[in-house]
């Protein structure tokens, strides 16, 4: 019996250094001060420039849902013709869900919204998440309405981002575009029987400068 014990007693004690040898899982990568990102899209290709300084809240959460490849496969689901290009809702209605609710606080608007900036869309103060837009001109506007710009487009603005699907133009009422509320519910499939034309990001990666 004490030979059964003692095999016992050695297994528990493998197991328990086992366990406290066991590695925590690694800490994020820190975001780097500038970065820039690569959007391979159906109009061709585009990068942004992010600069940490500018919005340091949205450079962060830019960063980590490229990291994830979270914008692969989206749709450009909103382009009004000389306002902005919009995208940022996941075609997986089970993936947007999990995010739709993780808001972040609003950064100070350090750079004005002008032609080629990327700014967090949001429905009120601190309601950012996932969706950005890209402005097709100045909209110095935007700037007071709490707006806060944290990158820019480098390369590809007038080759891609300017050609844009922009047929449909806005949401009901004033357009004929998406309903943002059925493409959060029903992602692409419901894009895609409805605004096929619609322009996508087949994928989006950091990219050294």
């Amino acid at each position: 019996m004490r030979s059964i014990g003692l095999l016992l007693l050695t297994a528990l004690g493998l197991t328990l250094a086992g366990c406290g040898n066991s590695k925590p899982p690694a800490p994020p990568v820190p975001v780097p001060d500038t970065y820039r990102v690569k959007f391979d899209t159906t109009r061709g290709a585009f990068v942004v420039e992010v600069t940490k300084a500018w919005a340091p809240e949205g450079a962060e959460r830019f960063y980590r849902l490229v990291e994830k490849q979270f914008y692969d496969g989206q749709r450009f689901f909103r382009v009004v013709r000389n306002f902005v290009v919009q995208f940022g809702i996941n075609g997986d209605p089970a993936v947007e869900a999990r995010w739709r609710n993780l808001t972040m606080r609003d950064d100070p608007v350090t750079q004005s919204n002008k032609r080629g900036t990327i700014t967090f869309a949001k429905a009120g103060p601190d309601t950012r998440t996932t969706q950005v837009f890209i402005n097709l001109k100045d909209n110095e506007r935007l700037d007071a309405a709490g707006f806060a710009p944290f990158g820019q487009v480098v390369e590809g603005m007038e080759l891609a981002v300017d050609h844009l699907w922009d047929s449909y133009g806005d949401a009901p009422p004033r357009g004929y575009g998406p309903d943002q509320n059925l493409v959060e519910t029903l992602g692409n499939a419901y894009l895609d029987t409805k605004f096929p034309h619609l322009d996508t990001i087949r994928r989006a990666r950091i990219v050294k400068p």
